[in-house]
């Protein structure tokens, strides 16, 4: 991960801000949080700034997710050309399904928060959704997972991985 952060502020440093940047890298799928708080360690922005532009990168596309994905991937599914990609994410989705069932609302929240390959806020909307969560229970599970995320990503990238860059 943190090459493919490192390539992207190489490639986008010449044309956003250091704030941009970050918050751009918070918003993309996989990266996420996690990505942006390495990203901001890696720029020097202070750890206030980055926790505000990290979270609110994060949360940003989550109502657009929880509204909406069920809808687009429904539309998609009439089309050969895009029925794969639907399928593809519809079995991810049942693939982590049993992961936030088994523990419900805390699930989803473990599962949004724990920063490993393949959780985060994106997969916990595509789960929720795909799931007819209640959107309300699943906004604030997301949301808490993004601050759980936020504070093991602090400790990570703005004490170990700082400390390693520098």
């Amino acid at each position: 991960m943190l090459n493919i952060i490192q390539n992207l502020i190489s490639s986008l440093k010449n044309i956003f801000s250091k704030e941009v940047m970050v918050f751009i890298i918070s918003l993309m799928p996989i990266l996420e949080l996690r990505g942006g708080m390495i990203a901001a360690a890696i720029l020097n922005i202070p750890y206030i700034k980055a926790a505000i532009i990290c979270i609110i990168g994060n949360i940003f596309p989550i109502p657009f997710i929880l509204l909406f994905l069920k809808k687009i991937f429904n539309w998609m599914d009439n089309w050969e050309l895009t029925r794969g990609f639907v399928e593809h994410f519809r079995k991810m989705a049942h693939k982590n399904r049993t992961k936030v069932e088994k523990y419900g609302f805390w699930g989803l929240v473990l599962f949004v928060g724990i920063p490993l390959p393949g959780t985060g806020a994106w997969t916990g909307s595509l789960v929720a959704s795909v799931f007819d969560m209640d959107i309300k229970k699943a906004s604030l599970g997301i949301f808490l997972g993004i601050i759980l995320s936020f504070i093991i990503m602090s400790i990570l990238s703005y004490g170990l991985i700082s400390n390693i860059i520098r």
